[in-house]
């Protein structure tokens, strides 16, 4: 049980802007022998999912706070990131397993007011879909 809340947690925050390495935690137990595996790909994809809605909500909210000081982007970046999505709309939601860029897009599909069902199931399509690959390519007779 410990294990499964551990890999969960690490799912989480690695979902957020926090460093966590939830695929080292994965590989871990997969190594370790930790079974079930469905249940490791699933627990690791609800936290991972969680995180990135929070990271919607987190953008739905701080939209409102653009044009402070101390808003972490400039305007021209949000106008810029406003653009890239608008390009390649929901479907750039595909690439929020991609370390470094992922995170961001979920943020920017939240400050753009993506609507939450589609969010949600894009989201776990690509991060679900990682943890599959990942665990495949460590314990090969899945």
């Amino acid at each position: 049980m410990t294990s499964y809340t551990v890999l969960f947690i690490s799912a989480l925050m690695a979902a957020t802007i926090l460093p966590m390495q939830s695929e080292a935690v994965l590989v871990g137990l997969l190594v370790a022998g930790q079974k079930p595996v469905a249940y490791l790909l699933i627990i690791a994809t609800l936290g991972n999912v969680l995180g990135a809605v929070i990271n919607w909500g987190l953008g739905r909210a701080l939209r409102r706070f653009e044009r402070r000081s101390w808003f972490p982007a400039s305007h021209e970046q949000m106008q810029r990131a406003q653009r890239w999505y608008l390009r390649y709309g929901r479907w750039s939601l595909l690439a929020s397993w991609l370390p470094m860029v992922g995170d961001p897009i979920t943020v920017v599909a939240g400050a753009l007011r993506e609507n939450f069902w589609p969010f949600v199931a894009l989201v776990t399509l690509a991060k679900g879909g990682r943890y599959i690959v990942l665990a495949a390519m460590t314990v090969p007779w899945l």
